[in-house]
């Protein structure tokens, strides 16, 4: 059994996020494969969002630590006490290690004693900074659309009018700030031809109402309830030509941008910051913007009209990459190889090693190379290298903007 473990006192909710999204996408394919898996939440009884996902296992726990009691391997997704586990337990990074001092340490704690595995490139490369351990010892499995993302038919729509889509939560770290400064550019507002549409999705926590507000009340851009289904969301995005990702990148790096993978496999051009994992979502049809600037994100905008929409042999590429079958292969092989030693485990092998006496002539030596257990079998098995910083005729990938 392999358990996917959420926030404890928190429903795992449906349509609001990158992380339920991988998770719930694993454990129905794992099932699918005969490979037992399940959702764990706590503190919630039946009443944790499990109405939302009627194919997928969940169990509930009374209280955290009740993880000590699963059997099988325990895959934390998101933050989670330091609670001890049967077996050598793994940690998902989908979000930047914390900002403020006592949660990094924290975070720091409770992560120690599990494997970690990245969303990303530069996510692992973030994560293995903040914990100081080899990124040799931080795997990557990357995120994935569904299915339904590449099949979804696109509708014909008027050819002159270009249609743009902001799927992301309503959350200030999500660039919504900088989209509404977007639509005030000289280059964007005069012109008629351009419909603007974004969800509701976030707007069921107190930041998000308060920017749902702001948003209905601008007339330049026309809010719509949250997709919560994926068919509804790739329904959605096939009605777009163009969808926007202009992630913050001040104090927040997108670790990786599910939506601009579900985006192109939909058929549609994205406009996305270069920041954080968001340039290795490129399926073909990623234009990349500098972060936290409108104007960029308006010239974006322009070049990807420009473009024209993708073409079938464009989308049907981008449909084949970052697949759900792919991302499972890739937890499977990280799951079934040895684990390299986690920091904590580092720790205490060189303490150990430090409290042994010298023998007489013979200095103590540190642990050998094959002691540190950074295998490059945990390195990342689907490596795709975007496509970035130049203007290639023969591409439909731009970049604008200085980083």
């Amino acid at each position: 059994m392999i358990s996917f473990v959420w926030t404890p006192g928190e429903p795992l909710p449906a349509g609001t996020g990158g992380s339920e999204n991988y998770t719930i996408g694993h454990v129905r394919e794992l099932n699918r494969r005969g490979v037992a898996a399940q959702v764990v939440t706590v503190g919630l009884g039946t009443v944790d969002g499990r109405d939302e996902f009627v194919d997928i296992p969940f169990q509930s726990l009374g209280t955290p630590e009740g993880v000590s009691d699963l059997a099988g391997t325990v895959v934390f997704v998101t933050d989670f006490p330091d609670i001890a586990t049967r077996h050598p337990a793994y940690q998902i990074l989908h979000v930047p290690p914390p900002l403020r001092e006592d949660e990094r340490r924290r975070t720091a704690s409770a992560t120690r004693n599990r494997g970690l595995i990245a969303t990303s490139r530069f996510a692992a490369r973030l994560w293995s900074t903040f914990l100081d351990v080899d990124i040799d010892t931080v795997a990557v499995v990357y995120p994935f659309a569904e299915p339904g993302f590449g099949l979804v038919e696109r509708p014909a729509g008027d050819p002159l009018a270009r249609r743009i889509l902001y799927a992301g939560r309503l959350s200030p770290e999500k660039g919504i700030y900088t989209l509404l400064a977007m639509l005030h550019s000289d280059l964007i507002d005069q012109d008629v031809r351009l419909a603007f549409t974004a969800t509701a999705a976030g707007a069921d926590k107190p930041q998000g109402r308060i920017i749902q507000r702001l948003v209905e009340a601008h007339p330049g851009i026309q809010l719509v309830s949250a997709r919560k289904a994926p068919h509804a969301m790739a329904t959605l995005m096939a009605e777009h030509d163009i969808v926007v990702m202009p992630s913050n990148s001040q104090y927040w790096h997108e670790t990786f941008g599910i939506v601009s993978i579900e985006a192109q496999h939909a058929g549609c051009r994205v406009v996305a910051s270069d920041d954080g994992g968001l340039p290795e979502t490129d399926c073909g049809a990623i234009t990349l913007v500098t972060a936290d600037d409108a104007d960029a994100l308006a010239r974006g905008i322009r070049t990807a009209i420009a473009l024209g929409p993708p073409d079938e042999g464009v989308r049907r590429a981008a449909a084949a990459r970052f697949t759900v079958e792919q991302s499972v292969d890739q937890l499977l092989a990280v799951l079934a190889h040895p684990r390299a030693a986690s920091p904590a485990a580092i720790v205490r092998e060189l303490e150990t090693l430090a409290r042994l006496p010298a023998r007489q002539g013979r200095p103590v030596r540190p642990p050998s190379e094959a002691n540190r257990l950074t295998s490059t079998a945990n390195r990342p098995l689907t490596n795709p290298e975007p496509v970035r910083d130049q203007i290639d005729p023969s591409s439909s990938t731009t970049a604008i903007g200085a980083r």
